[in-house]
């Protein structure tokens, strides 16, 4: 399974020099995990970037994956990462879902780099 940071999201979309790096991840949903909160950060910065349309394309499209809601298991196993890792709310959010579903994290936000079970490539 794979999840795709949300800067990996805006790379591929954005056809950045990374996007290739992504699009294997991002192009097998049969193995796609979406935190919800990817969903936010995704849709919060191609609206703010473009246009409300183009932010309800780009949902759409990681919608073909399988969303994973925040539940109160994920949420509390964030915080212990966040608080032990040193890293943001919606970064820890993301690395405990991927460890809830034994998933790869995908991502070129170096607060993820080094750490277990990530593909991490510079920007």
């Amino acid at each position: 399974m794979n999840i795709v940071d949300s800067s990996g999201w805006l790379e591929y979309f954005a056809e950045g020099s990374n996007a290739d790096f992504f699009a294997p991840p991002i192009e097998n949903t049969d193995e796609l995990l979406v935190p919800s909160i990817s969903l936010y950060e995704v849709f919060k910065r191609v609206l703010q970037q473009r246009s409300e349309n183009d932010a309800i394309q780009a949902i759409v499209a990681m919608q073909q994956g399988q969303v994973v809601d925040l539940d109160a298991t994920i949420a509390l196993r964030a915080a212990k990462l966040s608080a032990t890792l040193k890293i943001p709310m919606a970064d820890s959010i993301i690395l405990a879902t991927a460890r809830a579903f034994n998933a790869t994290v995908w991502t070129q936000d170096p607060d993820f780099q080094g750490l277990d079970g990530v593909r991490y490539i510079p920007k």
